[in-house]
């Protein structure tokens, strides 16, 4: 376990040093593309002419830059659109899909017991035999007894002669 621990940080350690070096290695390609595609400013002993003039020159450049940018752009902006259009095209030239009416199949666990395991399968499922039993009777009889009860409940207490129940009740409490 220790040597496994070891030769993972050896390996980290190597990793971070070819990482850094990497880094190191983009940014000397990096300095050097600068070298080559803009030469260092060089403005000391330069009069306000010359220096008008090097800013235009810079500012012609950038022109052709930003021209070249802008159809660089209008181009990927065409191949986009094209490309979405294609894939319009490939759609509707697959046609739609119609999917079949697909029929509900009653298969019992056995079933499908014997259709994976094949003629090994010998112990039954009965998942419906480990269920416990519900009395249907007990929950129907209790059920119209409420019922009926609330309903005389809410008749005799209903008018005048209900409210006048309850102003006697309340009175006979009181007492």
């Amino acid at each position: 376990m220790t040597r496994q621990i070891k030769h993972l940080k050896t390996q980290l350690t190597i990793a971070k040093e070819e990482l850094e070096q990497e880094i190191l290695d983009k940014e000397g390609e990096k300095q050097k593309y600068l070298a080559e595609r803009a030469p260092p400013l060089n403005m000391s002993g330069l009069s306000l002419g010359q220096l008008q003039d090097l800013c235009r020159e810079l500012h012609a450049k950038i022109d052709v830059v930003d021209e070249e940018r802008y159809d660089i752009e209008a181009k990927v902006m065409l191949n986009t659109r094209e490309i979405k259009d294609l894939n319009i095209k490939v759609l509707d030239l697959r046609g739609k899909f119609k999917r079949p009416n697909l029929r509900r199949v009653r298969v019992s666990a056995d079933a499908i017991l014997r259709s994976l395991l094949g003629s090994k399968h010998k112990v039954s499922m009965d998942l419906r035999a480990n269920l416990k039993s519900v009395k249907k009777e007990d929950t129907e009889k209790k059920r119209p007894v409420e019922d009926s009860d609330w309903r005389k409940n809410v008749e005799a207490m209903s008018g005048m002669e209900g409210r006048k129940k309850m102003f006697d009740a309340a009175k006979g409490s009181a007492q």
